[in-house]
Order: structure tokens, then C-alpha cells, then sequence
């Protein structure tokens, strides 16, 4: 069992690793904490992913492991291990993997999956792992 500290306010240490273990699925972000109105995400994403915009939340993308391409209006961001990346809130923008990508990604809880679009991609309940 955790530490006293641990047991007494309920924290808990998360492997991201493990977590990941956890699940093989691409374009379904699983839940691994909340803080402050923010669920912290993991995915799994490998192609191209939808167009689509949050129009009241920004969006957090930390890349764990491989790369991507956030395709935005214009313009194209490669992203790599270890960088992370910020949609502002009404950006259209597409991530893009040729490659198995895993993600950190913070996002007010309310944010849609597929923003303001809905396809056969979007989850409306994302799992908590």
C-alpha cells in the first residue's frame, strides 16, 4: 500500500509506462488524473486524425514517445519526444503520426474528443485507466 502521506489525502503515484501498458487502441485518450478542471490524458494515436477545433478550451499535447505532425491552417508542426505543443482554443488543427505516438495530454474536462465534430472517432465517455 502507498505511503501515510498517500492513504491520508488519496494521491497516488501513476507510472506512465504502465499505464500505457494498460491499453493498445489509437485516437482514444484514456484518463489518468484530474487537477484543477484538467483530466490528464494518455493516447495512443497512429495516422491522420480528424480536422477539428475546441472552441472554449485550449489543448495540451506532450509527446512521450515517436513524433507527429500537427497540421494547423497554413501551417505544419513537427513534434517530437519531449516536446510539447498548445492549441489555443478555435484552432482548427489535425495531429498526424506515421508511426505509433504515445501522448500526454492536459484538457479542461468538458472538452469534446472530437471538438466540434463527430465522427465514428469520437468517444463521448473516455475510460479512466
Amino acid at each position: 500500500m502507498g505511503s501515510s502521506y498517500e492513504r491520508r489525502v488519496g494521491m497516488k503515484k501513476i507510472n506512465l509506462q504502465e499505464k500505457l501498458s494498460l491499453f493498445d487502441e489509437h485516437w482514444t485518450p484514456k484518463i489518468i488524473g484530474e487537477l484543477n478542471g484538467q483530466y490528464v490524458k494518455l493516447a495512443k494515436i497512429k495516422g491522420e486524425f480528424i480536422w477539428h477545433k475546441h472552441d472554449q478550451e485550449d489543448e495540451l499535447f506532450m509527446i512521450l514517445k515517436g513524433s507527429l505532425v500537427m497540421e494547423l491552417p497554413g501551417e505544419k508542426v513537427v513534434l517530437n519526444e519531449g516536446d510539447i505543443f498548445i492549441v489555443p482554443k478555435g484552432v482548427d488543427h489535425r495531429p498526424i503520426a506515421e508511426q505509433e505516438t504515445h501522448l500526454l495530454l492536459f484538457e479542461p474536462v468538458a472538452t469534446a474528443h472530437t471538438g466540434d465534430v463527430r465522427t465514428d472517432r469520437t468517444v463521448d465517455d473516455q475510460e479512466w485507466i
